[in-house]
């Protein structure tokens, strides 16, 4: 189904079914070796936490996730927003998390993107280089697994042809093959070559309300940043009533530039590779009770 739809999308495209490859070593450095093993996923709170004005009030932890999505010890990739509480600031996190367990305290390797206030450019950071919590604030799309090896499904596209980028055209093909079944999926993917359209947020919270999608990116911060790019997508093909964000991926690096990708610039000269898992049950954390569609791409 995926490799159909992907090549409507990209002049090259290949999934298969592998042998998950050891996510502790390069370019992931992950704190655990897979993303298989009682696959889930989480929605926590949600974009209407943020605009159009900001509730800070609204702080979670992702070892309390891991307990509610009943997985404690959970392995978790995915966005977010950082804790503002925490940094003092608005910012991207991405979140790479194994969470705390009877046996061991929790292994944080997510990372924080920011606006450097020094030149407005990307500051990122590994956020155990500052801070020792498992905190986010308003909002994030989590996958979680017990970070195992197992089979996963690789997917390879490059040269991109169509409009869509690369998670929407995964989420697309899924929504349109399975209709009214909602499919979640979530793991890894590189951007192995070319460049990419990025946002991060601004370090201060909008104090005029963000009324429309308009709004939005003109309050937000849009670089290109290069490969290699290492992402984390959350992909639900349809929302079947939870008021979900159906897509969302964060990235880092190791050259210093991360955030919420948004599409690659390079079409001709772009590649991908991915890992992905399929879940089996989807959590809706902290729904907001007013909601809206602003600003969720």
């Amino acid at each position: 189904v995926l490799q159909k739809g992907l090549k409507e999308n990209f002049a090259d495209a290949q999934v298969s079914v592998v042998d998950c490859p050891d996510l502790t070593q390069e370019p992931f450095k992950f704190p655990a070796k897979g993303i298989c093993g009682k696959p889930r996923i989480a929605d926590v709170g949600g974009v209407p936490y943020l605009i159009p004005l900001v509730q800070k009030e609204k702080v979670y932890d992702l070892n309390t996730v891991a307990k509610d999505i009943e997985l404690p010890g959970a392995f978790i990739l995915g966005a977010g927003a950082a804790s503002s509480k925490v940094l003092g600031a608005n910012a991207e996190l991405i979140p790479i998390v194994q969470t705390k367990s009877e046996k061991k305290p929790a292994v944080n390797g997510s990372y924080v993107a920011q606006i450097n206030p020094a030149d407005k450019g990307c500051l990122l950071e590994k956020y155990s280089s500052k801070y020792t919590d498992c905190e986010f604030g308003l909002l994030a799309n989590l996958y979680a697994s017990e970070g195992q090896p197992g089979k996963v499904i690789e997917v390879k596209a490059n040269g991109r042809t169509g409009e869509l980028n690369f998670v929407s055209c995964l989420r697309q093909t899924l929504e349109k093959h399975y209709g009214e079944k909602p499919v979640g999926m979530g793991g890894t993917f590189i951007i192995q070559k070319g460049k990419a359209k990025i946002h991060i947020m601004p370090p201060e919270f909008s104090t005029c309300p963000l009324n429309t999608d308009e709004d939005v990116n003109n309050w937000l911060k849009f670089f290109e940043m290069k490969a290699p790019l290492i992402c984390q997508p959350v992909i639900v093909s349809r929302d079947p009533g939870f008021d979900l964000r159906v897509e969302h991926t964060h990235c880092f690096s190791h050259h210093g530039e991360g955030g919420h990708y948004h599409q690659d610039t390079s079409p001709d000269s772009v590649q991908y590779l991915g890992y992905f898992q399929p879940a089996e049950l989807l959590f809706r954390i902290d729904r907001p009770q007013e909601t809206h569609l602003v600003g969720r791409d």
